[in-house]
């Protein structure tokens, strides 16, 4: 199932598939920024971390970025 959407709530983010149906809702943390999604993944940037979450919001990498 591909990702379709993400909507923004409060301190998360709600992912739809492309039918419009919710797949899964992952923590966007107080200080946390939805950086982009692709069909496979969602990326939400809090501080110097970029954490990437699949399709079913298991976190799949943390990747530091400029300090």
């Amino acid at each position: 199932m591909a990702i379709g959407s993400v909507v923004e709530r409060g301190t998360f983010l709600t992912v739809y598939d492309e039918r419009g149906r919710q797949i899964t809702v992952v923590p966007r943390g107080p200080s946390g920024v939805l950086n982009g999604y692709t069909a496979n993944t969602v990326s939400i940037r809090r501080g110097f971390f970029l954490f990437t979450y699949d399709e079913r919001g298991r976190q799949i990498s943390i990747l530091t970025i400029g300090c």
